[in-house]
């Protein structure tokens, strides 16, 4: 099994910035995909970022590209998702998760998503 912990949330303003961090623990070993998803109230789970932890290559989702970077630390067994000019509609939980039935090309479905964290809630006030 795999555990997943996320941290950073907060509450923020429109235009600032903040990182979220996910560390994984449990059975990380092997190639996988480690990806960020969000969830505001009322809505659907939907894809932010993704990354593969074999050759960092990533994904995003068009409504943050030029504003989210995810990164990895493979020492750590820890994911990033660097957070900038965020916005009222960034506001959700959002949730670590990991794939392990891809090694490249993250996947945006949360179904193809094995294991996940709790979520940490970030809030953009206007």
């Amino acid at each position: 099994q795999v555990r997943l912990v996320e941290s950073g949330g907060g509450l923020v303003q429109a235009g600032d910035s903040l990182t979220l961090s996910c560390v994984a623990s449990g059975r990380t070993f092997g190639r996988f995909v480690m990806g960020w998803f969000r969830q505001a109230p009322g809505k659907e789970r939907e894809f932010v970022a993704a990354i593969s932890w074999s050759d960092g290559s990533t994904r995003y989702a068009d409504s943050v590209k030029g504003r989210f970077t995810i990164s990895r630390d493979n020492a750590k067994n820890t994911v990033y998702l660097q957070m900038n000019s965020l916005k009222p509609e960034d506001t959700a939980v959002y949730f670590c998760a990991l794939d392990r039935g891809r090694e490249i090309v993250p996947r945006v479905t949360a179904k193809d998503y094995d294991f996940w964290g709790q979520g940490t809630q970030v809030t953009v006030s206007s």
